[in-house]
């Protein structure tokens, strides 16, 4: 696995650009909730500009971070967050104060999953809900992919490593797996799930599990399992990929 000093790239938690072009991403300011403000509180403190709680809420202390950040990438200074600075984050190197360990190699690599096609066989479905759901409680860690706290992306390719099935890194990389279903009716438990909440495509990611469920780190609470009739996902349902085969 490369150095995750690059992680930033493409992860749920990226602020991605897609063909050299940029999306709208969402502009934030202070008084600003939600998932959008803990992606940014996440990036600028793995960029290494302190703040003391990443609440999801947009407050003085988020404001004074984004405006030494601007500060320090020559953007005009005004402590409200629009593409220029949503793009110079992206490019933002890790400093990780807080002393997150880079994973080590894994003990053993196996050849990348193919896109396009089913790589789950049916047999190891059990195996992997078992090893997903072992992790409950597990923190959100922004660039995270291991038991000391995962991202979305970190969190599967953790998950499905172990099962001996190496899958990529990155939220939008791995919606390239599988096949498309049509309706969240034709997902079986194993397959994987897509959102798009801040940015257009996929930027969030999760396990199937069954009867309406799926289980995936939250940037708010860590590992758990959710619904997809929840009031928060539903309208940010981006698809489902069958990769059970």
């Amino acid at each position: 696995m490369k150095h995750l000093s690059r992680l930033l790239i493409g992860t749920c938690i990226t602020v991605a650009l897609a063909a050299g072009t940029a999306y709208a991403s969402p502009t934030l300011r202070e008084g600003s909730r939600g998932h959008e403000v803990l992606v940014l509180q996440h990036a600028l403190q793995n960029a290494g500009y302190k703040i003391k709680n990443a609440d999801g809420i947009y407050g003085k202390d988020t404001e004074r971070a984004v405006a030494e950040f601007q500060r320090d990438n020559k953007i005009k200074i005004t402590g409200v967050v629009n593409n220029a600075t949503w793009r110079a984050l992206k490019n933002a190197p890790e400093k990780r104060p807080w002393g997150i360990d880079v994973p080590p190699p894994a003990e053993k690599t196996f050849p990348p999953a193919p896109n396009g096609i089913p790589i789950l066989p049916a047999s190891k479905v059990s195996d992997v809900i078992k090893t997903a759901k072992s992790y409950m409680g597990t923190p959100y860690v922004f660039g995270g992919a291991t038991p000391k706290g995962f991202d979305c992306s970190g969190y599967l390719q953790y998950v499905f490593q172990r099962q001996g099935i190496s899958i990529p890194r990155t939220a939008d990389e791995q919606y390239k797996l599988g096949l498309r279903t049509k309706s969240t009716k034709e997902l079986v438990p194993g397959d994987l799930v897509f959102f798009e909440t801040y940015e257009k495509g996929a930027s969030h990611c999760g396990i199937y599990l069954g009867k309406g469920e799926f289980i995936h780190a939250s940037t708010s609470k860590g590992v758990r399992i959710d619904e997809l009739s929840n009031s928060y996902w539903n309208p940010r349902f981006l698809g489902g990929k069958h990769i059970v085969k």
